[in-house]
């Protein structure tokens, strides 16, 4: 078995909310280069006091007010999110390192995104990543939270047969009853996540960890040939 392995994707821990980061921040430049430079343009051409030099110049105020008020604020929050990704992925890679445990990372299978996925002999795991500032009380963790972790474990139960344990992760938030369950899903802070893995009564025998993991794969493979 690899000591560290990776889908055939070569995903990493926050690509996705990365991609998007990059993303935004890029639209955004773009879009106020065009407006400055169309601004400027006509200036020069019109003059300073003509209605369409004036109206481009609201128009960049405008923008420039939007993108302060929404556009930063959503960047920052993909941008924490994936910080929170990699940090919660270097933790998994410090496991799979060791050479019993896969981690698969940023899985699409077609139905929204798996933070991580997570096997080894204490069992199938899936992971979702929050980053929140918190504290965060368990019982109040919202209901579609819980149901996306629910249907991610729904989704790898499917592909590989076996059951899988959903897991809530915090990336840095304060758990007010750390390791608790609700609606089947255990919530984890991050500096416990490692600890409580490596003390799972062993459920998996090497051969069943190797087959999960080549399905999944097979599965990523097969989506991603289907999405170009």
């Amino acid at each position: 078995m690899n000591p560290v392995s990776s889908d055939p994707t070569g995903r990493t821990a926050g690509q996705y909310a990365r991609a998007t980061v990059t993303r935004l921040r890029l639209r955004t430049l773009i879009a106020l280069g065009v407006l400055a430079v169309a601004t400027a343009l006509l200036g020069r051409a019109f003059g300073l006091h003509d209605p369409l030099f004036l109206a481009a110049e609201v128009a960049l105020l405008a923008s420039m007010f939007i993108i302060q008020r929404y556009v930063l604020p959503l960047v920052m929050r993909h941008d924490q999110g994936a910080t929170g990704e990699e940090r919660v992925g270097g933790i998994l890679e410090e496991l799979a390192v060791q050479g019993e445990w896969q981690v698969i990372h940023d899985v699409s299978l077609g139905h929204g995104n798996v933070d991580h996925i997570l096997m080894g002999p204490g069992g199938v795991f899936t992971v979702e990543t929050k980053s929140h500032p918190g504290p965060i009380k368990v019982g109040r963790v919202h209901g579609a939270t819980l149901r996306q972790a629910q249907a991610e474990r729904k989704a790898i139960e499917t592909v590989t047969g076996l059951n899988v344990e959903p897991l809530i992760v915090y990336s840095h938030a304060r758990v007010d009853r750390p390791l608790a369950r609700r609606k089947g899903v255990r919530v984890v802070p991050a500096p416990m996540l490692l600890s409580y893995l490596r003390k799972r009564r062993p459920v998996l025998v090497a051969e069943q960890i190797e087959r999960a993991h080549e399905l999944v794969a097979a599965a990523l493979m097969e989506h991603a040939a289907h999405a170009r």
